[in-house]
């Protein structure tokens, strides 16, 4: 089996662009990984989530753990199969869902104890199952175990945390072994400090992975927040390693974080927005509940070449989102993960041809222009 690789090709001032290799494909970054929480992208198909241009999907451990479970889901052919995509698979460890379960875990360092939110039962997470739960569903891309804080929290706690996260890490990479053809991340935290960041990145290096993924943010702290710490986090890890940005997020920060050394990001918003009527497009966020669309006939974007753009009106999909009629989500889901792809190769072909500062111009540009106006 081929080896993980990757490979950098160009770069316009900080932002890069390249190819990361997998033997089940390439995946060209920067990338965004459509989010598929239980062995789906909500409302598309497979098919339509590649239309879109999405090199990779990324699946959830604690929920594929807890439901349909990692031994069934291994016995039936591996998560691949089961959902009936045969391209890369990213899974998250499972950490960040079990820090959201406040009340109802118990965190050591051994690993967390939590009742499932779905039927009550008890299990167990540690840096040893994580991996095992990821060997069996058969991802490409695996996560380290970690843990991660909600922002704000004091210096104190996210030290202790990112310091777990760092022992967790190494337990990570020890019982991922030798698995040639998938590759293991490390997850850097440090919350807003940038000395704990510093700290974290240097006990990742020392453990080693196949690439490096920046936690700890878009978790309530805001955007000026983050890009603070996206202006020096990157450049900590390894120059010839991907870069990935966990849950991030809207499209100006994808922009934000891309213009600073990001290589792959991942967020629910386009489909869970597409679920709730709302439409990501060049002149930003539009809801098509408003009463304005009611009469529009044009296209939600004339640019535009995805389904719901070429073959339905304003009006149509305002009265769907309205009427709530399951096309509604298909629509815009499809809709809004097509405009995140196209945003992705429009910095692949700027950075490609160094002008990534000119191409962001014109992307905050337009979205100060707005939506066009009503009829």
């Amino acid at each position: 089996m081929s080896r993980f690789s990757f490979t950098l090709s160009a770069r316009s001032g900080r932002a890069r662009t390249g190819v990361i290799s997998a033997p089940r494909g390439e995946i060209r970054t920067p990338a965004f990984m459509p989010v598929g929480t239980a062995a789906t992208v909500k409302a598309m198909l497979p098919e339509s989530v590649r239309a879109t241009g999405a090199d990779i999907l990324l699946g959830n451990t604690y929920h594929l753990m807890l439901r349909p479970g990692a031994e069934r889901v291994a016995r039936l052919g591996g998560l691949h199969r089961f959902m009936n995509w045969e391209r890369p698979i990213l899974t998250d460890s499972g950490g960040f869902q079990v820090m959201s379960l406040a009340d109802l875990r118990k965190l050591t360092e051994r690993g967390v104890t939590f009742r499932s939110h779905i039927d009550g039962s008890k299990h167990e997470l540690t840096p040893e199952r994580s991996m095992e739960i990821q060997r069996l569903l058969g991802s490409d891309i695996v996560m380290a175990f970690d843990e991660c804080p909600a922002l704000p929290a004091d210096r104190d706690r996210i030290a202790e945390s990112m310091r777990l996260s760092m022992c967790w890490a190494e337990r990570s990479r020890d019982a991922f072994g030798d698995r040639p053809g998938h590759a293991l991340f490390g997850i850097m935290q440090g919350g807003l400090e940038r000395d704990l960041r510093e700290e974290s990145a240097e006990a990742l290096r020392a453990i080693g992975f196949e690439g490096y993924a920046i936690g700890g943010l878009a978790v309530g702290e805001g955007q000026e927040a983050m890009f603070g710490c996206l202006d020096y986090a990157p450049e900590l890890l390894p120059e010839d390693r991907p870069r990935y940005l966990m849950g991030v997020g809207k499209p100006d920060d994808i922009v934000g974080a891309v213009k600073r050394g990001v290589d792959m990001m991942d967020c629910v918003l386009p489909t869970r927005s597409g679920r709730t009527g709302q439409a990501w497009t060049r002149g930003g966020q539009v809801n098509l509940k408003n009463a304005r669309h009611a009469d529009d006939t044009r296209p939600l974007d004339a640019q535009c070449g995805c389904p719901a753009c070429r073959g339905y009106s304003r009006a149509y999909l305002h009265h769907v989102v309205r009427a709530g009629e399951m096309i509604a989500g298909m629509l815009l889901t499809w809709h809004n993960l097509h405009y995140y792809q196209k945003l992705m190769s429009g910095m692949r072909a700027a950075i490609a041809e160094d002008r990534f500062a000119e191409w962001e111009a014109g992307f905050h540009a337009a979205r100060a222009e707005g939506d066009i106006e009503p009829l």
